[in-house]
């Protein structure tokens, strides 16, 4: 809201900042409107989500599956801050002429994780996160992973294009997911994450797109390298972009490529 409130006061006239004020009340309307807001229980949880139907939507109709993994900053119960970033993208009348799919944006509780790392922010910033050695149990992506095969009973999926990505700890989600299910999806794009290297015979058939920001403060972009350098050695097919004057929120950089979505929707499962 700083940030806002900054802008605001840079307009010199009052016409300005009352079409300023329209246009942000009018965002704030139809943020996230097309996403239908969800409760999945399982076992003795519940998992709220957010999901966005192509348009003109058929029950008779197979679509593609696409599982957006949010960041840290998003987790809560709200069943709202997990479409912050990206959602946009996929509401537009051009994504949804293009690439007519089931979008889904499930949000991960506060106290809970996307992967399984473990976090010690008092090392410096190369050694922050620690990716375990195994695929553990992983509660949270349990539950994705059930909300996953219901989604598939619910409606018409085609099991040939199944995607996921995410940002951030959802980056690392990713990879973690895709891990745990190497025969799933049809490709991936995890930005801003990492996972642990030893899980490359896993993610060896499905493509992945890696995003990363070189000035990342956050989690560090080597992550995002050794991936990208142990999938190469495996002859995965793996791409990677670098933003070098990027800081954390290389999703946004991510989100506006035009080759993303055309990149992710070629993909098909054989």
């Amino acid at each position: 809201m700083i940030h806002l409130w900054d802008m605001l006061n840079d307009l010199k006239y009052t016409h300005e900042k009352i079409i300023f004020i329209f246009m942000f009340l009018f965002f704030c309307s139809t943020y996230g409107q097309d996403y239908e807001a969800k409760i999945f229980e399982y076992q003795k949880d519940t998992l709220p989500y957010r999901v966005l139907l192509p348009k003109n939507f058929s029950p008779e109709i197979s679509y593609p599956l696409l599982v957006v993994l949010h960041g840290s900053g998003e987790r809560g119960k709200d069943n709202s801050s997990q479409l912050v970033h990206g959602s946009y993208l996929f509401q537009s009348e051009e994504f949804k002429a293009k690439y007519p799919a089931i979008v889904v944006f499930p949000q991960c509780p506060k106290d809970s994780y996307w992967a399984n790392v473990l976090r010690d922010y008092t090392k410096p910033l190369d050694q922050i996160y620690t990716y375990l050695d195994s695929l553990p149990d992983n509660p949270q992506l349990e539950i994705v992973e059930a909300l996953m095969l219901f989604l598939e009973e619910r409606y018409l999926i085609d099991p040939t294009r199944r995607y996921v990505g995410g940002l951030s700890m959802g980056g690392m989600g990713t990879f973690e997911l895709v891990s745990r299910n190497p025969d799933y999806f049809a490709a991936a794009f995890p930005i801003c994450g990492g996972g642990n290297t030893s899980w490359a015979p896993l993610l060896r058939k499905t493509p992945l797109w890696i995003f990363h920001g070189e000035k990342d403060d956050v989690v560090s972009v080597n992550f995002s390298k050794a991936m990208y350098d142990i999938l190469k050695k495996v002859d995965a097919p793996v791409k990677l972009t670098l933003y070098p004057e990027v800081f954390h929120e290389s999703w946004h950089n991510a989100f506006a490529d035009p080759d993303l979505m055309k990149w992710l929707f070629s993909n098909q499962k054989k």
